[in-house]
């Protein structure tokens, strides 16, 4: 990939009440410190607490009110 590729989408995007998306290749960390690599183009790590997926979003923030959605 050329450096004018790589700048023409960022790698880590926050989405306002909902998940962090990685494109490319990541490592995530869980909270008992077991790291997953990313396996798709696209993967969206949970930002609400509420997933059952850990630490992968599971859409469950859509359901949240308002106010405990991430920012």
């Amino acid at each position: 990939m050329s450096e004018a590729e790589s700048y023409d989408h960022p790698d880590v995007v926050l989405c306002p009440g909902g998940p962090m998306l990685l494109r490319g290749d990541h490592v995530v960390q869980d909270s008992d410190g077991v790291a997953h690599r990313t396996t798709r183009p696209v993967s969206a790590v949970c930002r609400c607490g509420k997933s059952q997926t850990k630490p992968w979003c599971d859409g469950t923030h859509q359901v949240l009110p308002a106010k405990l959605r991430p920012a």
